[in-house]
């Protein structure tokens, strides 16, 4: 891939070009790089394109609309590589209204094959392929033109490497028998970052909740929506809209005129009657619609106990089926299930020890511990798995 020709797509006859030169690859791998700092929605400034044959740099400042491109990522019967590809995924769905058709994200596959999960660019490559990669440019300004020569150097080597990588791990998984694992990986990961609707749930990630009421929810709820609305129609970041903490005092403050808010230091005061009325209008709502009051880290000591016990049996675990133990889940799902446990509730839906290959391989073994019906001992703490199971026998 190192010596493979070197094209910077600059005008809309290129693009054309490079579009058939594409359309004719069962898989390319892409990259992008954007500035989202001073945007709701990401400013796209570089396109990283690689075949067999060619690498690309398609430059959307001066090549006019990347619908074609885009178009060939959407499509089901090309295989489109990406690392880390939350961005790409985003940015495809925002150009398209359309998830990608067929994704391969290589930093879900190393995960699946027993590496680092997650794994950066250059690490991966390293580890993998045995080449040192330079990340300089990390932070560089891409909206300037021309680019210099080394911002280009690096735009090239992003892409340089994904289908060689992607033939290696693809292997892996084969040789392991989990690129079913791995698709369902892929498609999880095209559905959370451009589901069909977005999350009603975010809101319940600010912080200061815990003071509040149920009504006083449903006002922090509501300007919650406003404020993505606003934002989105207008192109400004959530925060130049309003504060994440601010929302949270509106709702403590409980306003009901304009100038019950003037004393909020840090408020923009362009949007009061409309942060007004969002606020008149979730105090309305009777009560059956407000949110429920979520208890956080309430949990008795004994969740937190062995919640523990099962994090190191995962860890262990997850040695021995070779996959990164923070891909399979983390401290919050395993405590789904010792609260499920402890209640003798049934496991929540949400939990992604639920379903495809985590229920199949790692659930039950859990649940043989959780529910006592395995043993577990330390056999040798000089062992990369360190523990030894035995069924309990029945008396």
């Amino acid at each position: 891939m190192a010596d493979l020709p070197e094209q910077i797509v600059t005008t809309p006859e290129e693009l054309a070009a490079c579009c058939r030169h594409l359309a004719s690859a069962p898989q390319f791998g892409f990259d992008t790089e954007f500035v989202g700092e001073d945007t709701y929605h990401p400013r796209l400034c570089l396109v990283q394109v690689a075949t067999a044959e060619r690498l690309f740099l398609i430059d959307p400042l001066s090549c006019g609309p990347l619908d074609a491109f885009w178009e060939l990522v959407v499509d089901p019967g090309r295989t489109a590589v990406v690392h880390a590809g939350r961005a790409e995924v985003r940015l495809c769905r925002l150009a398209t209204g359309k998830p990608p058709g067929n994704l391969v994200d290589l930093q879900l596959a190393a995960g699946l094959v027993g590496m680092t999960y997650p794994i950066g660019h250059g690490p991966l490559v390293k580890q993998v392929l045995d080449v040192h990669l330079s990340k300089n440019e990390t932070l560089t300004e891409w909206r300037k033109r021309p680019l210099a020569p080394s911002q280009i150097r690096y735009a090239f080597d992003d892409v340089r490497y994904l289908l060689p990588l992607w033939e290696n791990l693809s292997a892996r998984l084969v040789s392991l028998g989990r690129m079913d694992w791995a698709r369902e990986e892929f498609d999880r990961l095209v559905t959370t970052v451009s589901p069909e609707e977005p999350s009603t749930e975010k809101w319940r990630k600010l912080r200061g909740l815990g003071s509040l009421d149920r009504r006083r929810l449903a006002v922090v709820r509501a300007l919650y929506a406003w404020r993505e609305e606003a934002a989105e129609e207008t192109n400004r970041p959530t925060r130049a809209v309003v504060r994440d903490d601010l929302l949270v005092e509106i709702a403590r403050r409980n306003p009901t005129k304009e100038r019950d808010l003037h004393v909020v230091r840090g408020l923009p005061h362009r949007d009061l009657h409309a942060i007004i009325d969002v606020v008149t209008q979730a105090r309305q709502l009777p009560p059956e619609q407000w949110p429920k009051i979520v208890d956080r880290d309430q949990d008795p000591p004994q969740i937190t106990l062995v919640g523990s016990v099962l994090s190191a049996v995962l860890g262990d675990l997850s040695l021995r089926l070779s996959v990164a133990p923070n891909l399979i889940a983390n401290g919050q799902d395993l405590k789904q299930l010792v609260r499920a446990k402890r209640s003798r509730a049934a496991i929540p839906a949400d939990c992604i020890l639920t379903t495809g290959w985590r229920a199949a391989h790692v659930l039950p073994e859990l649940m043989a511990i959780l529910e006592g019906k395995r043993l577990l001992q330390v056999a040798d703490v000089r062992a990369n798995t360190p523990f030894a199971y035995e069924d309990k026998r029945e008396h």
